[in-house]
């Protein structure tokens, strides 16, 4: 298996995904808002727009006069209503960082934008108001959260300030954070006491909270590991082939006319590892084994890669390999199967039953297959599974699932990436679910 060293490992601690969450009027919009303008990412024509915005709704605060939630809700029903509908994605860097971050809804009927928010997060915020402690959807966020296995987890306590800057209430909300994550078997979740209005210990740390030791929201999520530095040094490599590359004319960058007549080149995006000139590599189907002689990232040729980087490999030897086949580390690819347990996240407000004909979309391979069995449904009060005859929109579902044909799959316990996959409805495309695979099997049976 190939290793980074630390010069590549310092280029993924430049970009950390991570994404808001909580109940409704929690603040996560005015959050993030707030990290946006006092890391001052926003530029002068918006800041300007937002204040007049302000200023026609006689909104105060400490932030001049801004309603921060305007520099992220951008629908007109969030802005009249003063709640988020859909995930709003922004970008914003510090001297140590860059940052994408996902404002996710709180609403329990957008639970599935929330899902689709976290499902890439390096980290989520979610947040508490202080006031209300620890409710329904802090309960549902977290599970969410725990069964994406988001690796690093952060809780706001929010409008600490309307409580006084009270430590007793903060200590309190901690001790049933505690009890609720040590039942998830969650653990190093950091809590912090924060004012998203008026901002303290979000960028600059509180004088009004002495009592908090730990760092600020920011200087926490400049310090978190990324996905990609956790992952890439425990999984193997694995690479979905999306397009075969046979240049029709022109010189491609980077290569030397000899290299360019006879190139072939498998591109796609890393799911997880590292990859090296010179690897031993299998591919599936087939088991054909070969070793990697060359990768091209945007026109240039680089001795490594790793996920999540788009690459073009080129094999020593040539094979019939088209879109959907897998490319990894030698001995280590999965044998395929046609049956498993999923956790699914039902997305369309289409239910679903037991024996829907659906497409299951892997990495870039798409197969037909049947919901052979509907085990239940996760109880978010409980975190049991309940007995169900079906899934309904914004349900967390436990299923059974066959394949046309045997898959390549890997247990979401180990791939975080290669693990994931979605439910497609055949007639429309429409995605039906995203779910995680579980229990791997291979049967006979035809469907």
């Amino acid at each position: 298996m190939s290793t980074l060293n630390s010069a590549t490992l310092n280029q993924t601690r430049t970009l950390l995904r991570f994404a808001t969450a909580g109940s409704v009027d929690d603040g996560k919009s005015t959050l993030v808002g707030r990290l946006l303008h006092d890391s001052k990412s926003v530029l002068v024509d918006q800041l300007e727009a937002v204040a007049r915005t302000s200023a026609e709704r006689g909104f105060g605060g400490d932030a001049g006069g801004l309603d921060l939630a305007l520099l992220t809700d951008g629908l007109r029903a969030e802005r009249e209503q003063g709640i988020t509908i859909d995930v709003a994605y922004r970008y914003f860097s510090t001297a140590q960082r860059s940052f994408i971050l996902a404002d996710c809804p709180g609403h329990v009927q957008y639970t599935r934008n929330m899902v689709t928010g976290a499902a890439t997060a390096d980290a989520v915020v979610v947040l508490i108001d202080a006031r209300k402690g620890v409710l329904e959807q802090t309960r549902r966020h977290l599970s969410v959260v725990n069964l994406l296995r988001v690796p690093n987890v952060i809780v706001a306590v929010n409008k600490i300030d309307l409580v006084g800057f009270d430590q007793k209430v903060y200590e309190d909300i901690v001790a049933d954070l505690h009890k609720l994550t040590s039942g998830m078997h969650m653990s190093d979740v950091h809590v912090i006491p924060v004012s998203a209005l008026e901002g303290d210990n979000v960028v600059e740390r509180s004088t009004n909270t002495d009592w908090y030791t730990g760092p600020t929201l920011i200087e926490l999520l400049e310090e978190l590991p990324a996905i990609d530095e956790i992952e890439n040094e425990k999984e193997e490599f694995r690479f979905p082939v999306q397009l075969v590359i046979r240049p029709q004319g022109g010189l491609a960058a980077g290569l030397d006319d000899a290299v360019y007549r006879d190139y072939r080149g498998y591109a796609g995006q890393i799911s997880s590892g590292v990859v090296a000139v010179g690897d031993k590599v299998e591919i599936l189907p087939g088991h054909f084994k070969t070793s990697v002689v060359g990768i091209d990232v945007a026109g240039k040729s680089v001795d490594t890669a790793f996920a999540p980087q788009s690459v073009s490999l080129r094999l020593a030897d040539e094979f019939d390999v088209a879109r959907g086949a897998l490319i990894g580390a030698a001995g280590t690819l999965p044998e395929p199967v046609n049956l498993f347990e999923a956790e699914v996240f039902w997305l369309d407000p289409r239910p679903v039953e037991v024996g829907a004909r659906v497409l299951v979309k892997t990495g870039t391979s798409t197969c037909q297959a049947v919901i052979s069995q509907i085990i239940g449904k996760r109880n978010l009060d409980t975190l049991a599974i309940d007995p169900a005859d079906k899934i309904e929109v914004n349900d967390i579902g436990h299923v059974m699932i066959k394949l046309a044909v045997p898959q390549p799959l890997e247990d979401y316990r180990d791939y975080r990436r290669a693990g994931a996959f979605l439910i497609i409805q055949p007639q429309d495309g429409a995605t039906l679910a995203a779910g995680i695979h579980t229990n791997l099997q291979l049967v006979n049976y035809t469907i």
